[in-house]
């Protein structure tokens, strides 16, 4: 079976940094694309960055352009995600994602898409 496994998250003052990691195990076949959503209390999940299975382009939410850096190792085997100028508004459980893409195209179906058990992260003033 596919795991994903977050790690990295905790408690930070405003404008402090944490880094996230997702290592991921269990995958056969082609490459998958990996991101980080988030999901605060009574919101929706959101995604917040992904990395593509093949090229490495990344995409982030507008909300955290800039602060925000989502990057693979070399194996890539492990995702992390890079928060820096933390607001208490980032404050959500973080949640691990992959999934294979589609003609090229990362689409986070519901039906393939592998998630890990999510990790806190909170922000206070």
């Amino acid at each position: 079976q596919v795991r994903l496994v977050e790690s990295g998250g905790g408690s930070v003052q405003t404008g402090g940094s944490l880094r996230l990691s997702c290592a991921a195990s269990g995958y056969t076949g082609s490459r998958k694309c990996m991101g980080w959503f988030r999901q605060a209390p009574g919101k929706e999940r959101e995604l917040v960055a992904r990395i593509h299975a093949n090229t490495g382009s990344t995409y982030y939410a507008d909300s955290v352009k800039g602060r925000f850096t989502i990057s693979r190792d070399n194996a890539e085997n492990t995702v992390y995600l890079q928060m820096n100028s933390l607001q208490p508004e980032d404050t959500a459980v973080y949640y691990c994602a992959a999934v294979s893409p589609r003609a090229s195209i990362c689409t986070w179906a519901a039906h393939n898409t592998d998630w890990g058990q999510g990790t806190q992260v909170t922000v206070f003033s």
